[in-house]
C-alpha cells in the first residue's frame, strides 16, 4: 500500500527541519565564546550580589506581612522570621473593625481620582502651550516655572491662599496646591516636541483646525504614554499624601486612610499607656495588640499600590526616559 505523496512530503519535510534544527544547535555549541574563569568568577559575584541585593529588598516587606498575620505574643517574643508563627488576623480585625477606616478608603479614592484627573489635565495642557515654539511667553513661562522647583511658597503662605479662597477643610484644598506638576511639565513638554512631528500641525492647519482641535484630535492620542506616566505620578502623590491633610483638614470624617491609621495607632499607644490600675492580663494583650497593628497598618495602607505598581511600573520607566533631557 502506498502513502499519498502530501504524506510523504510532510514526513520529508519533518525530516529535514530536525536535521537542520539539530546542525543549528551543534553550530551555536560550536561557535559559542568560551569564558574564561576571571569572567565565570566576576559574573558569580555579579549574581551573588545581585542575589543579596534583591533579598535586602524583600525581606522587610516579607517580614512585615509575616508579622501582621502572627499572633501578638509570637511578635512580642521574636519568633517571627521569615513565615508567620501561629496565623491568625486579630490585626486586620482591629484595624478594620473601625468605620472610620473606611471612610478614610472612600476619602483617599476620592482625593487620589480627583486629584489624579484634574492635575494630568492641567499639566498636559501647560505642556501643550509651552511646546509650541510661536508661543511668545514660552522662555518667560518656562522659567517662571523652573523657580519654583527650587524656591517653594511655604506652608503658611499655601493656608493663607486657601483660607481667603474659602477651601479649607473641603476636597479643594487637597486637590488644588498639588494640581499642576513642573516636573511633569517638562517631561510632558519634551516628549510632544521629541515624539509628535511637526508635520502633523502644519496638516491640521491646512485642513483649517484650530490649536485646540490639534490638541485634542492630534495630542491626545499620541500622548497616551505621558499620560499614563501622568496619572501615575499623580496617583501615587495623592494615595501617599499625610501632610497636607493633616494641616488643611480640621474633621474626621474628611480624613484620607493615612490619618485614620495614624490616630487608630495612637490611640492605641494612649489606652496602653493608660491602663495602670487594671489587671495585668489585660495590659499585656493590650500591649501586644497595640504592637501588632503597627504591621497591619502598613499592609493596609500599603496593599493597593502593592498591587498595581507591577503592573505599571513599565510607565515609570518610560517616563524616566522621557525626562532625563529637559532640552
Amino acid at each position: 500500500m502506498q502513502l499519498p505523496i502530501s504524506s510523504v512530503r510532510q514526513a520529508c519535510f519533518k525530516a529535514d527541519r530536525s536535521k537542520i534544527v539539530k546542525k543549528g544547535h551543534h553550530a551555536l555549541k560550536k561557535n559559542r565564546i568560551k569564558m574564561s574563569t576571571g569572567d565565570r568568577v566576576y559574573l558569580f559575584f555579579v549574581y551573588l550580589f545581585l542575589l543579596v541585593f534583591t533579598m535586602c529588598v524583600l525581606y522587610p516587606l516579607l517580614y512585615v506581612v509575616s508579622c501582621s498575620f502572627s499572633s501578638p505574643e509570637a511578635l512580642i517574643q521574636g519568633r517571627v522570621f521569615f513565615w508567620p508563627v501561629e496565623p491568625g488576623l486579630q490585626g486586620y480585625t482591629a484595624v478594620f473593625k473601625n468605620n472610620n477606616v473606611w471612610m478614610g478608603y472612600f476619602n483617599t479614592i476620592l482625593y487620589t481620582v480627583t486629584g489624579t484627573i484634574i492635575g494630568t489635565a492641567v499639566t498636559l495642557i501647560a505642556a501643550y502651550v509651552l511646546s509650541r515654539r510661536e508661543f511668545p511667553l514660552r522662555r518667560l513661562v518656562t522659567s517662571f516655572f523652573m523657580i519654583t522647583m527650587f524656591i517653594n511658597g511655604g506652608t503658611i503662605p499655601t493656608y493663607l491662599w486657601l483660607k481667603q479662597m474659602h477651601v479649607l477643610d473641603t476636597i479643594w484644598a487637597i486637590v488644588l496646591p498639588g494640581a499642576l506638576s513642573v516636573w511633569m511639565v517638562v517631561v510632558g513638554r519634551t516628549f510632544i516636541m521629541s515624539s509628535i512631528p511637526e508635520e502633523l500641525y502644519e496638516a491640521t492647519c491646512l485642513d483649517g483646525g484650530s490649536y485646540i482641535q490639534f490638541f485634542v484630535k492630534v495630542i491626545l492620542p499620541l500622548a497616551k504614554p505621558i499620560i499614563a506616566v501622568m496619572a501615575l505620578n499623580f496617583a501615587l502623590g495623592h494615595w501617599n499624601s499625610y501632610y497636607s491633610a493633616l494641616v488643611y483638614l480640621n474633621h474626621a470624617d474628611k480624613y484620607p486612610l493615612q490619618i485614620v491609621l495614624r490616630d487608630i495607632l495612637i490611640q492605641n499607644s494612649v489606652d496602653v499607656a493608660g491602663m495602670a490600675g487594671t489587671d495585668i492580663n489585660s495590659q499585656l494583650h493590650k500591649q501586644y495588640l497595640s504592637e501588632l497593628l503597627k504591621y497591619s497598618l502598613i499592609i493596609v495602607s500599603s496593599l493597593p499600590l502593592l498591587v498595581v505598581y507591577p503592573f505599571l511600573q513599565k510607565y515609570f520607566i518610560k517616563g524616566t526616559m522621557i525626562g532625563s533631557v529637559k532640552g
